[in-house]
């Protein structure tokens, strides 16, 4: 009889046994119906913009009446007021991110900013690496001297002469091209502390920049030599790769031509209207 227990009870743990071995390994939850633990990437740099609620512009801040700092420290002028503007109708935040001239283009490249917004000239050799919005400012080149200078008349004249420019900038390109002497200057105030001291001979500029400089400061001892009658577009610039805000951001400038803000905002600081 107690063989006849045992005999059983082997059995039953036996079974057990086997019964464990063949379970199902536990299922493994369904990934494709888990939540997606990480926000998808934005896909282009206007949905980033979008995003984050900003709008990260470079500009220079010393290259007035485009883009300076007033009595106050404000940051403003004419390009600050459009991008403003700009990032109003876009819905989201200006944000300024200041450096010199020959560092934004490789702050852009950077990624540091989503645009400059600095008078930048829309040229040729600039189109092959970066895009631009529709214009919204037409530039005109200006010879500038010392007023006691009576042998530089004319844009030939500079040739072989000390010219003070930043050194990536279309005026440098244009003086280069006259066969001028490049002096290299941190900023356009710098350029014209050069000729009042007669460090440099001449220096090619924006005609509204040297007008806006001798209103402010009539008793420079400068002059407008000669302006050019040819223009050159003015336009934001973007890295390759940034088609959806730059279509975004011309439908708004596009719609600042129409309703005249872009024309108001020339008059304020030029008396003119310059988008054109």
């Amino acid at each position: 009889m107690k063989k006849l227990i045992f005999s059983a009870l082997i059995s039953t743990l036996l079974l057990g046994v086997a019964g464990c071995g063949n379970s199902p390994a536990p299922a493994k939850p369904d990934q494709s119906s888990a939540p997606n633990q990480s926000a998808a990437a934005p896909q282009n740099l206007l949905e980033k913009v979008k995003a984050e609620g900003k709008l990260v512009i470079g500009t220079e801040g010393t290259y007035s009446p485009f883009t300076f700092h007033d009595q106050s420290g404000k940051l403003t002028g004419y390009d600050v007021d459009v991008v403003t503007e700009v990032a109003k109708r876009l819905g989201v935040e200006p944000v300024f991110q200041e450096t010199q001239w020959d560092a934004m283009f490789a702050g852009l490249d950077a990624k540091r900013f989503d645009l400059i917004a600095n008078e930048v000239g829309v040229r040729p050799d600039r189109q092959e690496k970066y895009d631009f919005s529709t214009p919204y400012s037409i530039s005109r080149a200006v010879l500038v001297a010392h007023k006691d200078n009576e042998t530089v008349k004319d844009f030939p004249d500079i040739k072989g002469r000390k010219a003070g420019q930043s050194m990536t900038s279309n005026y440098a390109d244009m003086a280069r091209d006259l066969g001028a002497d490049i002096v290299a200057v941190d900023n356009f105030n710098n350029a014209m502390e050069l000729i009042a001291t007669k460090r440099v001979e001449v220096v090619l500029n924006d005609n509204l920049t040297v007008l806006d400089f001798l209103k402010q400061r009539p008793d420079t001892p400068i002059k407008i030599v000669k302006v050019r009658e040819e223009g050159l577009p003015c336009a934001f610039m973007f890295r390759k790769g940034s088609e959806e805000l730059i279509q975004e951001i011309n439908k708004v400038l596009d719609g600042m031509h129409q309703d005249g803000t872009l024309k108001q905002i020339s008059e304020k600081w030029f008396g003119e209207d310059i988008s054109k």
